[in-house]
């Protein structure tokens, strides 16, 4: 998935694939790669016109893992 990369603390890259509604976030601390599944194009939009990516990240999809089945994939 192709990512582009993100102004922020805690991201360093953000792809999106709104057919499968899957999030995939690269972390600048270690560099890994997480996807999350089941987000949808608003939630999506919302993070990239976020003013800190990094808490919206957070509060809005890291803290719901029950919603978006976080994966880690490298």
């Amino acid at each position: 998935m192709q990512r582009t990369p993100v102004q922020s603390n805690n991201l360093k890259s953000v792809g999106y694939d709104p057919a499968l509604k899957l999030l995939e976030i690269e972390f600048l601390s270690d560099h890994s790669v997480w996807q999350y599944h089941g987000v949808p194009p608003e939630l999506y939009a919302r993070l990239m016109a976020a003013h800190s990516r990094g808490s919206f990240f957070s509060r809005n999809i890291r803290a719901h893992p029950e919603r978006y089945d976080p994966h880690r994939i490298r």
